[in-house]
């Protein structure tokens, strides 16, 4: 009976901790005013964004009160966390550099593997252009619109392809964006964006400024790369990939945490944000792959 009585008050205790982010009938701790070894580097990793305490809580809190945190932050609380575009820098960096650590071959960006798919498709455009031994107006500019495509993308890659690299301007640009790459902020920066204009879309009833989506967008982002992080590890560098459905899951109890709404409410807006995302991501493709397609056709 000591045993269950003692669970119950631990899983009560971790409620309140949850709502709350602390214990309400602890005392705050008191400085030690004895001197001793540690004292050689107290204080010296406050100044360090990802190392000192803010930090800590950050993640902490991301990990077991990720929706209360949010609350927290976008109701002014601001003083005990790190900044969301921050936490998000930090993480990010910090994901790629374990990622570039764990799986140093399987090191492919998703603009990487679209370059060599329309490679491939601009390579069967072309087998299919020699097998009916004559040339198509049509088959043409899908070649054009494809070349036009793949050069667009490689020049946001060209630090991942130096053998694409011909002037000065262009190793430079490299330079830069292998610089930026390292440092974990250009990763899922497009996702960011998508993701914080389908969020203000789907809560617009809340009435949640853009400000508080942008907030909500970064911290819920880096909860996503906790997950990326664990299916990284345990899957020994393959995939870190988490799936749909446990973005969901996350979702789902982000908002029932930070909007207060009940789980089959949060349901429901989470399907939209998703379905907003889907479609925003959707009007991008379409918008560059016209671009192109009009960029080709007036070549011809």
């Amino acid at each position: 009976m000591n045993k269950k009585h003692s669970l119950k008050t631990r899983l009560r205790a971790l409620v309140i901790w949850q709502k709350l982010g602390y214990f309400p009938w602890r005392k705050p701790k008191e400085e030690k005013k004895r001197k001793h070894s540690g004292d050689f580097y107290k204080g010296a990793f406050n100044s360090i964004p990802f190392l000192n305490e803010d930090a800590k809580r950050t993640f902490s809190h991301l990990l077991l009160r990720p929706g209360y945190l949010i609350r927290d932050y976008v109701r002014g609380d601001h003083e005990r966390y790190l900044a969301p575009l921050t936490a998000l820098i930090i993480f990010y960096a910090f994901f790629g550099l374990v990622s570039a650590v764990v799986r140093p071959i399987y090191q492919q960006s998703q603009g990487v593997a679209m370059i060599e798919t329309l490679g491939n498709v601009n390579e069967a455009l072309e087998n299919a252009e020699l097998n009916s031994g004559q040339t198509s107006r049509t088959v043409s500019i899908l070649k054009n619109t494809v070349t036009l495509l793949r050069k667009g993308l490689l020049y946001l890659n060209l630090d991942q392809y130096p053998d694409e690299v011909d002037t000065q301007q262009e190793s430079s640009l490299a330079a830069l964006e292998g610089t930026l790459r390292s440092q974990g902020i250009p990763l899922f920066l497009g996702q960011f964006f998508l993701l914080w204009l389908a969020m203000s879309i789907a809560l617009r009833k809340y009435k949640q400024r853009m400000s508080a989506c942008a907030a909500a967008t970064a911290y819920i982002l880096c909860q996503f790369s906790f997950f990326m992080l664990f299916a990284l590890l345990f899957s020994f560098g393959k995939s870190a990939d988490i799936g749909v459905l446990l973005m969901l899951l996350l979702l789902i109890l982000d908002y029932h945490e930070w909007l207060g709404t009940p789980l089959r409410k949060s349901f429901w807006l989470a399907v939209k944000t998703g379905l907003w995302y889907a479609i925003l991501f959707g009007v991008v493709i379409i918008l560059i792959g016209g671009t192109a397609f009009l960029v080709a056709y007036s070549r011809n």
